[in-house]
């Protein structure tokens, strides 16, 4: 397992990592239990509308209330019936179109079933946690880091960003194939989880990248949990698969944004990518 040091703690004048990432959640009423409670709703609004335009026109034939109508806000009993009915009118559309797009949603539901696979992986998304690593995702980390950043400045505490980036990760999904990796990067998770404290955050910041938020964390402690990682070795269909780690880290300084420390992180992680294609590109040059 390599290992760089801390990046430089020069603040840029920008970032562009300021609020990046995207959340995809579940499509709000698109399970069946939540087609039938908006459909129960829909009744009972049914029901209220058709109550109070009965109310409506009863009233409307009251001859009392409409004995004068000198101004341009007093208006007669035909009017009232009137304008109920159209009021009617607008609702029965409405509710015409409601119920289309519950039967749409419901065949929709039908045709397309989701697997449990697809299922737990929106799921996992929906609560911001990577579905193979079960690793933070991106997102959450830095709301994560914007608290911490945040308890740092307050406290006047260490506060740490460790790297690590699996090397060759495209070599190994193609000679082993994604879901013998996949097994192997779950193993990495559950190292990163072991080898964390309490207040750690991991997260899978890319498809080959790794980051770990360490609140009051100082260099000697960041090369302590880095150290506790071990070799990341396992086996899937009888084929061994060693992931070989790049890590490093960068640190808080007195005025740093998130997106500064994301930006440190970024830059030193594009460090290892460019390291290891030029030792690539090296290995494969003819002699």
């Amino acid at each position: 397992m390599k290992s760089f040091s801390r990046a430089s703690a020069s603040k840029p004048k920008h970032s562009p990592l300021a609020g990046s990432g995207n959340f995809r959640v579940l499509a709000h009423g698109s399970n069946p239990q939540q087609i039938s409670r908006h459909e129960w709703w829909l009744w009972l609004s049914a029901l209220l509308v058709t109550t109070l335009s009965a109310v409506a026109f009863l009233l409307s034939s009251i001859h009392s209330f409409f004995y004068h109508a000198d101004y341009f806000y007093e208006i007669r009993s035909d009017q009232a019936r009137w304008a109920t009915l159209c009021l009617i009118l607008v609702f029965n559309a409405w509710l015409v179109y409601r119920q289309w797009s519950f039967r749409r949603l419901r065949r929709q539901s039908t045709e397309q079933p989701l697997d449990s696979q697809t299922v737990l992986q929106q799921f996992s998304e929906a609560a911001g946690l990577d579905p193979v690593t079960g690793l933070y995702t991106r997102t959450s980390l830095e709301q994560h880091l914007g608290k911490e950043v945040a308890r740092a400045r307050r406290q006047n505490t260490a506060l740490s960003l460790a790297t690590l980036h699996v090397e060759e990760f495209a070599h190994l999904s193609m000679r082993y194939g994604k879901s013998a990796v996949d097994v192997a990067l779950k193993e990495l998770g559950r190292r990163l989880k072991k080898a964390s404290r309490g207040s750690d955050i991991a997260a899978r910041w890319g498809d080959d990248d790794f980051l770990l938020l360490l609140p009051e964390c100082g260099v000697n402690e960041v090369k302590q949990v880095l150290n506790r990682l071990g070799a990341v070795e396992v086996n899937s269909s009888g084929q061994k698969i060693l992931l070989n780690l790049t890590t490093g880290w960068v640190d808080y300084q007195p005025g740093d944004l998130p997106a500064d420390l994301l930006k440190r992180a970024a830059e030193l992680l594009h460090l290892y990518d460019t390291a290891a294609h030029d030792s690539f590109s090296t290995t494969l040059a003819p002699h």
